[in-house]
């Protein structure tokens, strides 16, 4: 099963901008659906943006047109480029994978929005 980490979270204003990386180590990420998820406090886990085996992506409705999800198999990582930030964008965001067989979740990284 694939292991993985979230990187690049962190405090910044209204309006900047993050990249969340998602490093996946044990198996390769190229048979998995990949995904970011947030948990702000008091909510359920959400999803935010997925990207397919081939390519294609979907988002909440909240993000589209802020956050981008990108995938580069040969560095096995899943990145999420998040743009425009919101105060209601402060969560936790955790990392997903499913290849159909089970699914993997990192230890999540905190995003908080504030000036």
């Amino acid at each position: 099963q694939v292991q993985l980490v979230e990187s690049g979270g962190g405090l910044v204003q209204p309006g900047g901008s993050l990249r969340l990386s998602c490093a996946a180590s044990g198996s390769s990420i190229r048979r998995y659906f990949m995904g970011w998820f947030r948990q702000a406090p008091g909510k359920q886990r959400e999803l935010v943006a997925g990207i397919t085996i081939g390519h294609s992506t979907n988002f909440a409705d909240s993000v589209k047109g802020r956050f981008t999800i990108s995938r580069d198999n040969a560095k096995n990582t899943v990145y999420l480029q998040m743009n425009s930030l919101k105060a209601e964008d402060t969560a936790v965001y955790y990392c997903y994978a499913d290849d159909g067989h089970g699914e993997s979740w990192g230890q999540g990284t905190q995003v908080t929005v504030s000036s």
